[in-house]
């Protein structure tokens, strides 16, 4: 049977996924319908598609798609998009709201112009900075530690916002070849789970430049969670402070730990493409 589902194509700071209200438009093998639908030239073309439910833990509910199908556990860029559809299709006129994702309760807190959400603040949790299950380490914990890939080393830092990331800091972070480097990082034994690896140099003006290579999803513009990792990975190896510009291809976002209860804020914006309809076969 083939129905019609509605999508809005959204992004944050170049990170573009592929929204669906499920509640109205059900997809029922949402792994298959990524996929065919990330796909540039023969589809919408994305980094992956995200579906927005309803929830009994709050106010809505989040899951991701890579493009490859597999499922994300967080999304930050992602985030402040949904915060900017539900606002903008009128599901909410909240403007501080709740998100089931599958790393916890995500606080979105939305800055509204001339009726339209065009940004957000989002309270992305505290950071771990150890977990054996992510990374095979007897403390399942690394700070400026070694991991060999093809006979070269790479001097990094491991951060979990949900998701696991690996960040490298670098002196000129245009000249790595990030398609390169990034799958062998990724899918590197000491990560069980596969991991996002971001490369990052820091300015002379403390800002970050960030490039990333996203689990199960390549090179992508941006990445919220990258950006959360990349500024707590700077602070730990004392290379900033605890408030961090991150500049990645798609834009910057502004990235907090907080001091006080140990959070990270994530600011940046949040972008409607366009909408269409595209067919589903089920």
């Amino acid at each position: 049977m083939t129905k019609h589902i509605h999508f809005t194509k959204m992004h944050g700071a170049g990170n573009d996924y592929i929204y669906v209200y499920t509640p109205e438009y059900p997809i029922e093998h949402p792994e298959a319908a990524s996929i065919a639908w990330s796909k540039f030239h023969f589809g919408i073309g994305s980094d992956g598609l995200i579906l927005i439910g309803k929830s009994d833990k709050a106010d809505f509910s989040m899951r991701i798609f890579n493009n490859d199908g597999s499922e994300a556990m967080m999304c930050g860029n992602g985030t402040r998009c949904v915060g900017k559809f539900v606002y903008d299709h009128h599901l909410t006129d909240k403007t501080e709201i709740t998100l089931d994702t599958l790393s916890g309760i995500k606080k979105i807190q939305l800055i509204v112009e001339n009726g339209k959400a065009v940004a957000a603040t989002v309270n992305m949790g505290e950071p771990v900075l150890s977990n054996k299950q992510q990374l095979a380490t007897p403390t399942g914990s690394m700070t400026a530690g070694t991991i060999t890939a093809d006979g070269i080393e790479y001097i990094g830092t491991y951060v979990c916002m949900g998701n696991p990331h690996f960040v490298i800091f670098v002196d000129d972070v245009m000249s790595i070849p990030v398609s390169e480097i990034g799958p062998k990082l990724e899918f590197n034994p000491i990560f069980p789970e596969r991991c996002n690896i971001e490369f990052a140099q820091i300015r002379e003006d403390g800002s970050i430049r960030m490039r990333v290579w996203e689990r199960g999803s390549g090179i992508t513009m941006a990445c919220g969670t990258g950006a959360c990792a990349t500024a707590v990975a700077a602070c730990l190896n004392n290379k900033t402070g605890r408030t961090s510009q991150v500049e990645m291809d798609g834009g910057t976002l502004t990235i907090e730990w907080n001091e006080n209860d140990n959070r990270i804020y994530m600011t940046g914006p949040a972008a409607t493409a366009f909408e269409g309809d595209i067919e589903l076969d089920e």
